[in-house]
Parts: C-alpha cells; structure tokens; sequence
C-alpha cells in the first residue's frame, strides 16, 4: 500500500505543474467529463459494451488496482470479459458516488488537452427483478486526454477499497487476510432477511484480483444443498423422511448387514447412520457400521453419498439434475453446480492454497458428489441461504422437522435436519454448518430470530484461523455466545 501511495504522489508531481484548481462543478468541462464517466461505466462496465470501452481507453493505457496491480490495455479488456461481463445474470455494478467528483483541468501552453477526474464509486450485485446488493466502495482517479473533440482515458488509479460504513481501522479485511496469509476470503451479509453485502477480497490464483462473483469450492456446505434436495422433495409429497432407504438403494459392503434396513433419510441428515465420514478412511476401504443406525451422533460424508445413490434410483435423474429443477433453477442460481463445468468455472475459481501457500489441483468432479466440491459464488449460496431462512422452498411442518434437535453433539449444539443448531438462549437459536478439505475452509450462519445470516468462504488450509473475528465483528452478542459454545 505504501508502494502505492508514492505512485500516486509521484503522478500528482508530474501532472502538477499543468494542473489547475478545482473546477465549478456547473461548468462545461465538469458536466462533460461527467457525461464521459456515465457512458464509460453505465455503458460499458454495467452493459459489457467491450468494445465501447476498447476505444474509449488509450493503446497506452495505465491501470493501477491497489488489489490487482497493474495492467496495461489487453490485461484490463481480458479481465472485464473473465471477472465482469462472464454471467449478465449476477453482475457487478457500478454506481458513482455524486457529490465526490472532483476535476482538474490540464492546460498546455494555455491549451486544455486533458483533465484529472476523481472521486468515490460504489459497485453493486445485480439480478434481474431484485434489489441491487452493495458490494464495496473504492476511490478512482482518471486521466482523460482530449484530440480534437474526442475524449479518451490514459490512466486509471482504483484505490482505497473497503466496505462502506466501516472505518478502514475497524474494517481492513485486507490487512486482517494479510496478517493470517490468507489469499482470499469472500463474505455475504444478510440482515432483515435479504443479503445485504457481498465482499471478495484477494486474488484468484496469487496474482489476479478476484472478482466479487467469484467461484468457490465450498467443501461440506455442499452438506446442506443435497439436505435440502431432499427436504423439498419430502415437502412435494415425493419422498418419504423416514421410509427405509433400502428400497431405492444398498450398498454392496453392507448388503449382508440387516441393519441397512434401518437407514432412512432423518437418520442421514442428522449423521446417525453409524457410517464413518469415508469408508476410504478404513482399515479395509469398505462400508461399513461402527454402530447401530438411530442410537447415537457420528459426522458422515459417505451418508450424504448413500441418500444421494436412493435419489437418483427414484427419480431416474442424477444430483445435478435435481438441484437445478428444485433448487438452483427456481432461486436464479446461474453459478452453483455439483459437476464441473469448464466453460463457466475456468477463469472465475479461486485457488486453494496449503499453509505454506502452496496450491492445490482445482477439484473438476464429473458426476456430483452429495457431501462435497460443490462449486458456487457468494452470491448464489447467500440467495440459497436467505431463501432457507425464509422458508422459501419447505412446507411449514417439514421446515420446523428441520429446526428441530435430532441428536446432541455437545454441550448447548445439536443437529437438526443438515444444519447444525446452536442453542442461543432466550429461544434463539443459529443454524449453521461448515466446509473444510484442501485449501478450502467455509462457514455460514443464520439466526432466524434476529433474520441475520454470515457467509464466509475461505481458500486456505487455515483459513478458519479467522473465524472468530468476522464471526465477533457481524454477529454481535450472538456471535459471542457461538464461540462460548464453541470453545467450551
């Protein structure tokens, strides 16, 4: 950052010596350039008119991103075509900040040839039919070059990026990324029911900044998808919570174990199924029960798997499929999917990183995976989560089946029906679930009594190191009671 702001003085130094005051902001120059930023961005940055924006900047142009570094023209149509204008579904956009705009006129020899234009803008998610969700603010500072009575831009300086309403000091997830070396965090705000804010803050791959819809693998939250799959087809009167599973599907390694004809869909969703998370993790490789089905609590991945084999031989349709007719499909999620999909993901995935910063393989699944990898933005699950929350895809008595404590896990936490369930106090009470595998540490929250809701993606092996701070910093009172839970 220090780096940075020398560039700027140094700009500031060179340009000085032409640059004039400040200029009436009703005056012709003023209104002009106004008019250039308007068409610049609403045209070209909210429409993804590339080619509007290829001849309203220099050959030469000079873009410096305090996040981003620098790029020279090519760098930045790429990046707009990858990170911007990839999915005219769920976009970011930008609104100018009014009363911030500042212009200096350049003059050479009593000549105008150019002017400095500066001020703050805003950028926003938006989705058809639905509010736009704040995202982040920055500074900008643009050097337009004027030949003949055509205008166009030398230079761009974005900076000072943050949230709005927070003070850097109480607000630099920057800095908090920095000092626990971890590449990139991405973060949804609910509040009152509706997502609220969208943060991505770092790079895609070490060296890229990543946009704000931004791909993520999301490790176990996946969990929670294929629950509520399953929860909605229980609601549509297709699917049975409590017939035994074993008339769609058994495992070949536990087919000579009567006690498969226990597992049923309730038993799953709350991790009674007597599984071990994956079957890999065993002595022999195989299936198998280190307990009776129903009696007691034991975290399974290969449980999920199981629900999801009994789904796709009732149906005839596999998990992706499912997912995009009951869930991705009628909440607008263009970005989430079970399967890799090439088109759609190269470019926009955030790397996973060791704690050495050393990255990892990107996770290309070629048939779903009910417990794991899913891929989705922050966004889109924000959109799952607040439709949960609302009570937008259940029937009210499949809702409160749910909510409701299936079995203990510790002291004042339990699991319901996919969600964890945390005890609160004063009849409150938090849903939540995370994500861990390589390079990959997720975790969300909803509080249904208050209706807010925290989506934290991380990309790295210790990326929950941070946890406790967002979790502090968004959640107030209640966050505190979570990490005493937690840390009991």
């Amino acid at each position: 950052m220090r780096t940075f702001a020398l560039l700027i003085t140094v700009i500031t130094f060179l340009l000085i010596g032409n640059m004039k005051a400040q200029i009436d902001k009703n005056s012709p120059l003023f209104t002009e350039l106004k008019k250039q930023d308007s068409l610049f961005f609403e045209r070209g940055f909210n429409n993804c008119d590339v080619a509007y924006l290829e001849q309203s900047v220099a050959d030469n142009l000079r873009f410096y991103h305090d996040n981003g570094g620098f790029q020279d023209k090519k760098l930045f149509l790429e990046r707009m075509k990858q990170n911007i204008c990839s999915n005219p579904d769920q976009k970011p956009i930008r609104k100018r900040i009014e009363n911030s705009i500042e212009v200096f006129p350049l003059y050479s020899n009593g000549n105008l040839y150019g002017a400095i234009q500066s001020g703050e803008h805003q950028f926003y998610i938006r989705e058809k039919n639905k509010e736009d969700v704040l995202g982040g603010q920055a500074k900008f500072t643009t050097v337009w070059i004027k030949k003949e009575d055509r205008w166009t831009i030398s230079d761009i300086l974005s900076y000072n990026h943050h949230e709005p309403g927070k003070s850097e000091v109480t607000d630099n997830l920057e800095q908090l990324l920095k000092d626990n070396h971890i590449p990139t965090l991405g973060l949804g705000i609910i509040e009152n029911g509706k997502l609220t804010q969208i943060r991505v803050t770092g790079t895609f791959d070490g060296k890229t900044t990543a946009s704000v819809n931004s791909l993520f693998n999301v490790a176990s939250l996946t969990k929670l998808v294929t629950a509520m799959i399953a929860l909605r087809l229980v609601s549509l009167g297709k699917w049975k919570l409590d017939e035994p599973l074993d008339h769609y599907w058994t495992d070949p390694d536990i087919a000579r174990d009567p006690r498969h004809k226990l597992l049923t869909t309730r038993l799953i969703l709350s991790h009674q199924t007597g599984f071990p998370n994956w079957r890999w993790q065993t002595k022999d490789k195989k299936l198998s029960f280190g307990f009776d089905p129903g009696t007691r609590y034991q975290y399974s991945g290969e449980g999920f798997e199981y629900l999801r084999r009994a789904l796709e031989n009732k149906f005839h349709k596999n998990l992706e499929q499912l997912a995009q007719e009951l869930i991705f499909r009628p909440l607008d999620m263009h970005d989430t999917s079970y399967i890799w999909n090439e088109q759609n993901n190269s470019g926009r995935t955030v790397t996973g990183y060791d704690k050495s910063l050393t990255p990892y393989a990107t996770v290309k699944n070629t048939i779903p995976n009910a417990a794991d990898d899913l891929m989705t933005s922050v966004g889109d699950y924000s959109k799952f989560l607040t439709a949960v929350m609302n009570n937008e895809l259940l029937s009210p008595g499949i809702f409160r089946e749910m909510t409701t404590r299936q079995v203990k896990t510790k002291q004042d936490k339990y699991f319901g029906l996919g969600f964890e369930i945390y005890d609160l106090g004063d009849n409150g009470i938090a849903l939540s679930h995370g994500g861990s595998d390589q390079g990959v540490n997720t975790l969300v929250f909803l509080l249904p009594k208050t209706r807010q809701g925290l989506i934290i993606f991380t990309n790295a092996d210790h990326g929950h190191i941070i946890y406790e701070t967002l979790i502090n910093r968004y959640l107030g009172a209640s966050g505190k009671k979570i990490i005493q839970i937690e840390t009991r």
